[in-house]
């Protein structure tokens, strides 16, 4: 099919376009921008005017629940909520049921993604087998079956013997090693940032240093086996810190930071909202501040939804009880663009669209996020005026539990393309 849509306001931060213009789309690729290609005669012609069209959105961690978690979420119900965020892209954690620690389990996710005909869904294999920390995994096999990088997911390597090993195996064959910074034991079983506000309410603490402490490890063992890291969800002024100087240091080091930590902090936990209780935790004032200075200033690559459903058996319980976990696929986009608008113009729309788009797209080693011509039509439209409140009975996601319930955000999605084909369209009721 050959598309055309017009007057909509094209941002791709790929190629620094920021500008009204037609999109000419056939065979799945983009095929020409602002004029229409020699022969081209549009099947479908779409006006966007006051719309934006921006790159399909790239997720850099979103579970989709299978297999083995189908209670909480299925294939199904994710890929259409991520056609609803304009998410045409994403990363998948291992930590399934069985672990996608072998390279059939990772061929069969594929597939069944595949099936579904909506986002492309790029799994990260296991680093060691079944995430327990002890022997790595076959990386060559599961990168043959599609994974494109490893990881622990919520599992750290107490033994810095393995986690070395794992670091010497990937450098040599150029895999990138996906690591969320935690200390096997320091803040071991705790449910909320260590601070004034965990100690009032009573909540056992997860210190900053947890994620300090492993972010020195992780430094000094990637200066002596050259690994390439990606730091997944960083939430503190500290390792930001530390980031910041290991990357002036040239280090190969990526790092995402999730989009709640952008805009929450443990003091949003208020009256014990186990809607609120996700990992890392939130932290104070003061990192949630840093964290958005670090976007700015590049320190963080990309944002990530975390998307993590959780059923109501799991989150409906007590705050320390609950299951860590919120639903983020359908937030993302407007979540980025709400940390530009309240950065009171310091923050362009273009910038928060790189940080879900093509910077997480460089992060990730794929070729999504751009809007050029020869490329896959992957494109979000949406319009960057409307708001939308949040609200669990609206969500496509199985998962229902966010903290941001009640919440006005500002970009409502219009239309979501894969591969040149209409995968989601809005429709008022």
């Amino acid at each position: 099919m050959q598309i055309q849509i017009k007057n909509g306001r094209v941002i791709d931060p790929a190629s620094n376009t920021d500008a009204v213009q037609d999109v000419f789309i056939a065979d799945g690729k983009i095929v020409a921008l602002g004029s229409a290609p020699a022969g081209f005669a549009a099947d479908r012609t779409m006006d966007a005017s006051g719309l934006v069209l921006a790159p399909g959105l790239v997720d850099l961690s979103a579970r989709l629940r299978e297999p083995g978690f189908e209670y909480k979420a299925t294939l199904e119900s994710e890929l259409q909520a991520a056609m609803r965020g304009g998410v045409t892209s994403l990363v998948c954690p291992p930590d399934t049921d069985p672990v996608l620690d072998e390279s059939g389990l990772v061929e069969m996710l594929k597939q069944r993604a595949h099936t579904q005909h909506k986002a492309h869904v790029y799994p990260l294999g296991a680093l060691t087998i079944g995430l327990k920390g002890e022997s790595l995994t076959e990386m060559a096999a599961l990168t043959e079956a599609g994974c494109i990088g490893f990881s622990q997911a919520e599992h750290p390597i107490a033994d810095t013997n393995t986690l070395q090993r794992a670091l010497q195996y990937a450098s040599t064959f150029g895999y990138t090693v996906w690591l969320r910074p935690q200390d096997a034991y320091i803040g071991r079983g705790g449910v909320a940032h260590a601070g004034p506000l965990a100690s009032r309410l009573g909540l056992s603490g997860v210190p900053v240093m947890a994620e300090t402490i492993a972010l020195h490890t992780l430094f000094e063992l990637m200066r002596a086996t050259g690994a390439k890291v990606h730091v997944c969800r960083i939430s503190s002024a500290a390792g930001l810190e530390l980031i910041r100087q290991a990357k002036k240091e040239g280090l190969p080091l990526s790092c995402d930071v999730s989009a709640h930590h952008v805009h929450m902090t443990d003091a949003d936990i208020g009256f014990f909202d186990s809607n609120a209780r996700i990992d890392p935790p939130l932290r104070s004032q003061r990192d949630r501040d840093a964290i958005k200075t670090a976007l700015q200033d590049g320190t963080i690559d990309a944002i990530c939804s975390d998307h993590t459903p959780v059923d109501d058996d799991e989150k409906l319980l007590p705050f320390a009880e609950a299951s860590p976990g919120a639903t983020g696929l359908e937030l993302l986009l407007s979540l980025a663009l709400k940390w530009a608008e309240d950065s009171r113009d310091e923050v362009r729309i273009a910038t928060a669209i790189r940080k879900i788009t093509s910077d997480a797209a460089k992060v990730a080693g794929i070729a999504g996020g751009r809007l050029q011509v020869g490329a896959d039509a992957d494109i979000c439209v949406f319009d960057p005026d409307t708001r939308w409140k949040v609200q669990a009975s609206s969500l496509l996601s199985q998962g229902k539990h966010t903290p941001f319930l009640g919440y006005e955000l500002p970009g409502q999605v219009r239309m979501t393309m894969v591969a040149g084909r209409i995968a989601y369209e809005y429709s008022p009721r």
